[in-house]
């Protein structure tokens, strides 16, 4: 009899964990990031900030959940999806062939560009010079992507994160840094002797990580988006960080 008893605890507790974490519905909404890519996620104080960041939260809200943030590496963000450690990965992150792979994405919600920064007098005026620099780049990345698929990983160094590649840049270690622009901006504000080219690299857009076999939530967050952008709400966000030109 303790054992069946014991057995039915087991159950309703293996019960309870899957659906505290991705139900959709009551419990924990888990978000993986790296939160040093501003303006879409970045730590503020003892808080976590940024576009994504209040987007994930009103997805949480619309799903009746608790929103957690994991403040992980970019690299380790979609092995974390695919492994069920956190329900989304949300990261300024690209939806791609390869990582589609590994991880369902959600529909669209921002358009971001690869730029190229570079110190002040550089040679460098578009990416046609790339091919005899030394880049800098966010590791696993998309510009880590096109940049080591366009020039050659010899032409290539990456960095943990984006502020690490521009304080090489800053010390001479590389000769520029491709990066998405609106964290290009901010990196370029905040360090005196910087700029970004006129000529863009690539455009892309920013997508939802979710693991595949979790096709509920990806319902959920698409209608969640979906609701965000008719409303007006999640452009309202969006123009929260980054102002009109």
């Amino acid at each position: 009899m303790k054992r069946k008893i014991l057995a039915l605890v087991m159950v309703l507790a293996f019960a309870l964990g899957m659906t505290a974490c991705g139900s959709g519905s009551g419990g924990t909404l888990v978000m993986a990031t790296n939160a040093a890519f501003p303006p879409y996620e970045y730590v503020d104080g003892d808080d976590y900030a940024g576009i994504d960041v209040e987007m994930a939260q009103a997805i949480a809200d619309k799903l009746g959940m608790e929103l957690e943030i994991q403040d992980i590496d970019f690299n380790s963000i979609i092995t974390s999806v695919e492994s069920g450690k956190a329900d989304v990965g949300i990261a300024g992150m690209t939806k791609t062939e390869e990582r589609e792979k590994n991880v369902n994405f959600s529909e669209p919600y921002a358009t971001a560009v690869q730029v190229i920064i570079v110190k002040e007098g550089s040679e460098i005026k578009g990416p046609k010079d790339l091919g005899k620099a030394m880049i800098g780049v966010q590791e696993s990345t998309t510009g880590h992507i096109y940049c080591e698929g366009d020039y050659g990983a010899d032409h290539v160094t990456a960095y943990t994160t984006g502020a690490n590649a521009i304080e090489a840049l800053k010390k001479g270690k590389v000769d520029a840094v491709v990066i998405d622009n609106e964290p290009a901006k901010e990196f370029v504000k905040a360090n005196e002797g910087l700029k970004i080219l006129d000529t863009e690299y690539v455009e892309e857009q920013y997508a939802i990580a979710i693991a595949k076999d979790n096709e509920e939530l990806l319902d959920k967050v698409n209608t969640a988006l979906q609701e965000m952008k008719e409303d007006g709400s999640l452009q309202a966000i969006i123009d929260k960080y980054i102002k009109a030109e």
